[in-house]
């Protein structure tokens, strides 16, 4: 029974892969290859609807895929929950950042783990549900693709799980924690942080709880240096009141596209 779990598990995480194992892209100068990290819960991962225009890639973004190759980035670009991804923001935003700037290829780092609330973003911390580590993955992969290129940004969207009574109240103190471990682990002191905000849909109030999570994003630009927080106002969730619809991912990840460049500008 346990051998036939593991081969469906294997099975799903090649279905969800666009570009066959063994197709590599070809990479760039170190200094042209700029990385992003994609971390947090499901709505970094992406949860959408796949349309066939979301599987064609763009010439100079690129994803690294679950056994560490990089790849030309079509939707699904995470691998989480092999049953549950779709589409994210990650494409969108690469996307974007790559027409901007066409003398170089952007590399998307996906890390996000569905469902973790930010204490599982701890190292040797393992998360069930999707028989991972998130931080210690994050840290290996991000290190791995630095070898090749330079980290130019860490994206973040999380907060869910612990919008919910003596989480929420901590959660301020444990994401600057995270921020600046990120920061010393990956030697880049000044990368920026760019943090989303949860969907805010009117079907599903949100709680006082909920309110302090969204605050500790809010104030961060305040409080954290190179960092920025993206509204998530006048966006959509697919039908469930938690994550987006697969447009509002790609207007989220226009959004994370505008604040970067806004950092960077400066």
């Amino acid at each position: 029974m346990k051998q036939i779990h593991i081969s469906f598990s294997i099975l799903c995480a090649l279905l969800c892969q666009v570009i066959p194992p063994g197709e590599a892209a070809e990479l760039p100068n170190k200094e042209n290859f700029h990385l992003f990290l994609l971390v947090g819960q499901s709505n970094m991962a992406g949860r959408g609807k796949v349309t066939p225009a979301d599987r064609k890639p763009h010439p100079r973004v690129l994803m690294l895929t679950k056994a560490g190759q990089w790849v030309p980035a079509a939707d699904p670009v995470h691998f989480d929950k092999p049953g549950m991804v779709g589409v994210g923001l990650g494409k969108t935003f690469g996307t974007i950042v790559a027409e901007k700037n066409p003398d170089i290829t952007v590399g998307l780092i996906p890390c996000a783990h569905g469902g973790s609330p930010i204490s599982a973003w701890q190292p040797g911390q393992h998360y069930k549900p999707t028989r991972g580590h998130p931080w210690d993955d994050a840290i290996s992969r991000a290190k791995a693709a630095m070898k090749k290129g330079i980290l130019k940004g860490i994206l973040w969207h999380q907060g869910e799980s612990d919008s919910r009574k003596g989480l929420s109240d901590i959660y301020e103190e444990k994401l600057h924690e995270l921020i600046a471990r990120f920061r010393a682990d990956l030697d880049t002191p000044e990368v920026p942080f760019i943090a989303g905000q949860m969907g805010v849909f009117k079907e599903r109030p949100w709680s006082e709880a909920k309110k302090q999570v969204d605050q500790a994003h809010r104030e961060l630009p305040g409080k954290i240096k190179a960092a920025a927080f993206v509204d998530a106002k006048g966006l959509d969730h697919k039908g469930d009141k938690v994550h987006f619809s697969a447009s509002s991912y790609r207007e989220l990840g226009r959004r994370y596209a505008e604040a970067f460049l806004k950092l960077r500008a400066r």
